[in-house]
């Protein structure tokens, strides 16, 4: 892998500093490029006003952390599936005493008193509360005021300056340049559904094209109503699992999305007779849970979807966990999440940026009252996500520190799957960016999605049976384009990982877009998504007591996590370890051939075609769908 966790753009540039002493010049660590939509300049902030000024140190080893995971994870290595135990993890990343030392000796020498500067328990954060005037002259920047059209304020810098010995130390400064602000609801308001993920319309959501009105007879019909056993054909999973007690598959929903479960079972008695009276084992997250307070396709398609079809495939025999995040007036990020099931990454790099992630006990009231779950919950071995971000609307610090615990999760051992997007080359609402970084539906920038540009996740892209073919021909599938289009090209923040070049040089080489470099990242060198694809369009899925079809990468992500959770079923039979981080092996020549190359289609979006799906690794399909008996075999020929 070797790619960098730091954003795959720079953005220094040398600055002198008015500060005082100090062993090196300055130079900009980080900037803004434009106000976001919906924010405006309101005035220059009062001199004497007080910031809490928080120093995010670089945790010890970090620069490493994909040298670590590529040990465990790739199948000529030969610690390939000695995974390590958060223990090992935490001891590794903790921050060195000379950072703390660093940036401590720092403040104290540039006029503030010692008992000023605070260490947080954790060494994570160095906490100082400052002026503003004394915030300005220590970073060399100029805060400001701006207000949302909401009302809301907001207190940012367009850059700030740090000295170069300085910057070595520190991950980034809160506030500063960060405008991922998680609008509150306004004093006094009635409570309503939280805003961000899990809201209806928010990030990758499902599609529907209404409801199924004939009978469906299954196999004859997979290129127009898919459903289990459609899927099963599709991509030969025929398996009966044997290690259920050591096994486990999570799926993650975001409040107030919720499944019913009169839905499963009404699924279940048509598709799936094996999940009649069964159901996911819940585990509630800062007070999530299966709500029905709001009911429909949008807070239910998502949630009946990922469950049915993801219970489904691995059989009632396996349990499935639904982690049900965030409550109904808060919310939740994924960071919330991933403070429930590594309690350590609470605290690393300082925590939760509370502009994007909700915070807990609710500060606001009216929500979850109890404390924020931190460390509770065992991941499972498997993890899939249907929700996402457009990469530019959350901050190169704030995405490198969320991929880092992705990382940290590979090396204990868990398999992490997110959905691509469904706008193809476009962002999410089919958003795209502009010359100066803000995004719009006249965009001409192609804008991908993330957690899935994170080189230490799995991205999932969508398939679909072409019109009229049926799943017993050699290849019945192309790039989705119905309803929906594949979400794929190329990280604006992270560096290619060295597990994909191989097969991204081959694409590049031998089909290279016809696009101006103006609009999409040509440089050959950063991280490229999907890494694979899974079928998409037509999904019979029951919603609110009938059947509706239902279309997206969502489909994908749970599809692809029940496959590798029946695999890592047949090695944990036999006594080896779970498949883990799949990306170096999937890519690796022992691999070659293991999934169906998809070569028809494309993912049109910013007013292009968009990339096309070609022979091999493509910025539409991956590598392409999982064919499970190579799949199979060739895992459990691994140590």
């Amino acid at each position: 892998m070797r790619c960098s966790l730091t954003a795959f753009f720079t953005l220094g540039l040398a600055a002198v500093s008015l500060a005082g002493p100090t062993l090196s010049p300055y130079n900009v660590h980080e900037k803004r490029n434009a106000v976001p939509t919906g924010w405006s300049y309101a005035r220059r902030h009062e001199s004497a006003a007080t910031l809490p000024l928080r120093i995010a140190l670089k945790q010890n080893n970090l620069e490493f952390i994909d040298e670590y995971l590529y040990d465990v994870s790739h199948p000529e290595s030969a610690n390939y599936g000695k995974h390590w135990t958060a223990g090992e993890i935490s001891r590794k990343f903790s921050p060195s005493e000379k950072s703390i030392s660093t940036v401590r000796d720092w403040l104290i020498e540039n006029g503030l008193a010692s008992e000023r500067v605070r260490v947080s328990p954790t060494k994570g954060w160095i906490n100082v509360d400052v002026t503003v005037e004394e915030a300005e002259r220590l970073m060399n920047t100029e805060y400001n005021v701006y207000t949302h059209v909401s009302g809301q304020e907001h207190v940012a810098c367009e850059a700030y300056h740090l000295p170069e010995h300085i910057r070595t130390h520190v991950d980034f400064v809160l506030p500063s340049v960060n405008f991922d602000v998680k609008l509150k609801r306004r004093s006094g308001s009635e409570p309503a559904p939280a805003g961000g993920i899990g809201q209806p319309g928010v990030g990758i959501t499902p599609k529907t094209t209404g409801s199924v009105l004939q009978a469906v007879t299954e196999l004859e019909q997979c290129d127009e109503y898919i459903t289990p056993i459609c899927l099963r054909a599709l991509y030969e999973l025929v398996y009966v699992p044997v290690a259920t007690e050591k096994n486990s598959y999570g799926i993650v929903e975001y409040t107030p999305q919720a499944y019913l479960q009169t839905d499963l079972q009404m699924f279940a008695m048509n598709f799936s007779t094996d999940l009649i009276g069964k159901e996911p084992i819940m585990v509630s997250i800062d007070g999530g849970y299966a709500q029905t307070e709001y009911q429909g396709f949008d807070y239910n398609g998502e949630s009946d979807l990922d469950l049915q079809y993801g219970m489904s495939l691995v059989t009632g025999l396996q349990n499935v966990t639904l982690y049900q995040t965030g409550d109904m007036v808060e919310g939740a990020s994924f960071n919330n999440f991933l403070d429930a099931i590594d309690g350590s990454y609470c605290t690393f790099e300082g925590g939760d940026n509370y502009t994007v992630d909700s915070q807990y006990p609710d500060p606001y009231g009216g929500g979850y009252e109890g404390p924020e779950d931190c460390g509770t919950v065992t991941p499972a071995h498997v993890i899939s996500t249907s929700y996402g971000y457009n990469e530019a609307d959350l901050t190169p610090f704030y995405t490198a520190r969320q991929c880092a615990e992705y990382a940290k999760l590979g090396l204990m051992g868990v398999t992490i799957l997110y959905s691509s997007g469904d706008y193809g080359v476009a962002g999410n609402e089919d958003y795209c960016l502009n010359p100066n970084g803000t995004q719009s539906p006249t965009g001409k920038i192609f804008n991908p999605t993330f957690p899935g540009t994170c080189p230490y996740v799995t991205s999932v892209g969508a398939t679909m049976v072409k019109p009229n073919a049926t799943v017993f021909q050699a290849q019945p599938e192309m790039a989705c384009m119905d309803v929906i289009y594949s979400g794929g090209g190329f990280s604006n923040y992270f560096a290619m990982p060295s597990y994909q070049k191989t097969a991204v040089d081959y694409y590049l080489e031998n089909y290279p877009p016809n696009y101006p470099a103006t609009i999409w990242n040509s440089t050959g060198m950063s991280r490229a998504l999907p890494d694979i694809s899974a079928n998409g369009a037509n999904y019979v899925v029951a919603i609110d007591g009938e059947f509706e079809l239902v279309y997206g990468t969502s489909c994908s992500s749970p599809v692809s996590g029940a496959i590798f959770t029946m695999i890592n079923d047949a090695r944990l039979a036999v006594g080896k370890s779970t498949i883990g981080f799949i990306n170096p092996t999937i890519y690796s020549a022992a691999f070659a051939g293991a999934f169906n190359d998809i070569t028809e289609g494309s993912n049109p979006g910013c007013g292009t075609e968009g990339y096309n799906a070609t022979v091999g690794w493509d910025p539409v399909t991956g590598l392409g769908t999982p064919n499970f008996p190579k799949l199979l075999e060739r895992w459990l020929a691994l140590p």
